[in-house]
């Protein structure tokens, strides 16, 4: 029997099918600009169907990570990155998608966070994900916490300055409105006066431009600050630092661990900062340990 993980994201949607043995079989699609939840919906079958021809054998159950709040009648609450979604039945849709097969989901985050602490073996972890938004997951005594049933770890939320930036929640100076990919992005533009990707950041850092370096200077002080936080809160044995965005730049997590050295407090444990071991692939991976958690 073979197991499927599949990792919703903001901008792709990624698939894993692990059977027998070593046979691994994966896909990655990008979604589509978006028309509706019944395009997306087409295009995830898609994907799922391309897993299927290559398997030798029965999906025994399916992991879903998905950016997304949902109630616990399987409704999509809020996704910033498809707001289409609000309103939709994803458990149902899920049920029809994989008739006959046990379905789990949960907020990929939590996800990344198990992944990491099962690749690492520790019991305690916090995990932040610096991709289009800014995920985090908590794994204490082993276990996802808060759990499931009273929602996910929405690190991201976290106020890191009462008069930043507005975040796609409405509040100002959430963690993920300052240090998220998008986040970064705009305020390279707004000092350099134009829009500014990715790649070109990437080169300007390498380059040691000032204005790349001041920009994402403020993102890895602003993800130190909340790691500090939470390690006061929670001593985890570390925290690990994920996503697309954050694994795309160099260095990105000692520039993290170098802010937040300087927050360290008279009589209190260094925080613990390490790279994510499973990289942009922790929800993934997470997905794929949730289908194999017994029924």
């Amino acid at each position: 029997m073979s197991y499927l993980g599949i990792d919703i994201g903001g901008t792709k949607v990624a698939l894993k099918a692990a059977g027998p043995g070593a046979a691994v079989h994966e896909t990655v699609f990008r979604w589509p600009s978006f028309r509706g939840t019944r395009h997306d919906l087409a295009a995830l079958s898609s994907g799922v169907r391309a897993v299927h021809e290559s398997l030798t054998d029965d999906v025994e159950a399916v992991g879903v990570a998905i950016p997304a709040t949902v109630d616990r009648t399987g409704t999509v609450v809020t996704w910033p990155g498809r707001p289409g979604w609000a309103g939709f039945d994803l458990a149902g849709s899920l049920d029809k998608l994989f008739p006959g097969i046990p379905v789990r989901y949960a907020d990929d985050g939590d996800l990344a966070a198990l992944a990491e602490a099962h690749e690492a073996g520790v019991r305690d972890l916090v995990h932040l994900g610096v991709g289009t938004g800014v995920g985090g997951g908590m794994v204490l005594d082993g276990r996802l916490c808060p759990g499931s049933r009273r929602g996910s770890c929405e690190a991201g939320h976290m106020i890191v300055d009462r008069r930043g930036p507005e975040c796609d929640c409405g509040r100002h100076g959430c963690l993920q409105a300052v240090a998220s990919g998008p986040a970064t992005l705009r305020r390279a533009a707004v000092l350099c006066g134009r829009d500014v990707s990715f790649t070109e950041l990437r080169a300007a850092l390498a380059a040691e431009r000032p204005w790349a370096v001041d920009t994402l200077e403020e993102s890895c002080a602003a993800l130190a600050a909340a790691a500090t936080s939470l390690a006061e809160l929670v001593h985890p044995d570390r925290i690990t630092i994920g996503g697309g965005f954050a694994a795309g730049l160099p260095g990105f997590v000692e520039r993290v661990r170098r802010h937040a050295r300087q927050l360290t407090r008279a009589g209190g444990a260094p925080v613990v900062l390490s790279d994510a071991r499973l990289g942009a692939l922790s929800s993934l991976q997470g997905a794929l340990l949730l289908a194999r958690v017994p029924a």
